[in-house]
């Protein structure tokens, strides 16, 4: 009984696991940070919300049952402040017996509702009440430049500034389910922190951190540090080949719900140019869309809940297509899934079919937003795009997939 107990609290941890990253503008490509969160959980359906229900409006990652969008899971406000986490295993006090946790969705709602900059959420934090009934590593960035994490438990918090060059060296720092302050070699996602490191030294010299590179090559990677393999180098030569393939470690995985990477803005632009690029669902089979607060509450349709379900419609696409990639539902079947079905030397794999897609919308969100200007936006114009680009991917769902 005991080693059955274990393992559900082992899943329990592992469907919570998220691999994310902060990187300054002195990293990236146009000078601009960015934060990346691949989110983790049990829940495979979660959308897009607005509110204004505070006193900075935001655009905010909910999952699909949350009907009160309470718990946000990552999002932007109008003030261009970011926040997002990944949970942490390791950092609860030795003997804190506090019962109540998981509050970390409730946290980072109130943030975006009350928080402009960096001081803002270190403030905020300071005056909740404790224990805080969180267990995690938020990650913030704002538009005057600050960027860091926050190591927090339910009692304090320990910061990581990612513009500090003793503490991040190459302008960037890297976050899994573990905190630098916690227990030495307890908690989850070494393997992947590994990897994401192996990943991010290989492009910093070329100092070409973009939103599509993180996409494309940190969320849709299929490298194992602990192994040094790459399914990309997969010999389907090989006699008996299946394609199908082992689940363990890769930053991508069956519990893998989301992508997002906020693309912030430099000194002296308008916070309200800060975007949010979500990619709902499991990211393999997904693409990564952009929204910006100063578009109001008329966000693509594809990314909000339907009017039918609650759940958004590109997540629904999304999330079928994840189940044809894991058919086998009995046993362990989740640990396996059909590679070949996601990539192959034919270039016909899901991966390989989106895409052209995901860079068509990049490439159209770059000309509009070079269109739009350098000064503040036009709300009818940000929702005639949205438009826009909600009939090209719904449209290439339906073609490429019949969904």
């Amino acid at each position: 009984m005991l080693l059955v107990v274990a393992q559900l609290i082992l899943n329990v941890f592992e469907a919570r696991a998220c691999t994310s990253a902060i990187i300054t503008g002195k990293a990236t490509a146009d000078g601009k940070p960015l934060m990346w969160k691949h989110r983790d959980t049990n829940e495979e359906q979660n959308r897009l919300v607005y509110s204004d229900a505070g006193t900075y409006p935001y655009i905010g990652l909910v999952n699909s049952n949350d009907s009160c969008n309470n718990e946000v899971w990552a999002g932007t406000n109008s003030a261009g402040f970011c926040i997002m986490n990944t949970a942490s295993f390791n950092i609860r006090d030795k003997g804190d017996g506090t019962a109540e946790r998981d509050l970390e969705g409730v946290v980072m709602r109130v943030a975006l509702e009350r928080c402009v900059s960096l001081s803002d959420f270190e403030h905020f934090l300071d005056t909740l009440s404790r224990p805080m009934k969180v267990e995690a590593n938020f990650a913030v960035i704002d538009a005057y430049g600050g960027a860091a994490y926050y190591e927090t438990n339910n009692f304090g918090y320990l910061k990581a500034d990612a513009n500090d060059p003793m503490q991040a060296p190459h302008g960037y720092l890297i976050r899994t389910n573990f905190s630098y302050s916690g227990f030495m070699d307890e908690g989850l996602g070494y393997i992947r922190h590994e990897t994401a490191q192996y990943l991010f030294s290989r492009q910093r010299d070329h100092s070409t951190f973009t939103p599509e590179w993180i996409f494309a090559s940190a969320s849709r990677s299929y490298y194992h540090s602990l192994l040094g393999t790459d399914l990309k180098d997969y010999d389907f030569s090989v006699p008996g080949a299946t394609g199908y393939a082992v689940e363990q470690d890769y930053i991508s995985r069956f519990s893998s719900s989301a992508s997002v990477v906020f693309q912030g803005v430099k000194e002296g632009e308008p916070a309200e140019h800060t975007t949010m690029w979500t990619a709902l669902g499991f990211p393999p089979c997904s693409v990564a869309v952009p929204t910006w607060v100063k578009g109001g509450n008329t966000l693509p349709p594809m990314l909000l809940k339907g009017e039918d379900s609650e759940n958004a419609p590109l997540c629904e696409r999304v999330v079928a297509l994840k189940h044809r990639v894991y058919p086998i539902k009995r046993g362990s079947g989740h640990r396996y899934f059909n590679w070949v079905l996601l990539y192959n030397p034919d270039n016909s794999g899901i991966m390989q079919r989106l895409a052209p897609v995901e860079e068509e919308l990049f490439e159209r969100s770059r000309n509009a937003m070079k269109q739009w200007g350098d000064g503040s936006w036009d709300e009818t114009a940000i929702q005639r795009f949205y438009l826009e680009v909600d009939r090209f991917v719904m449209d290439a769902y339906r073609e490429l997939f019949d969904l």
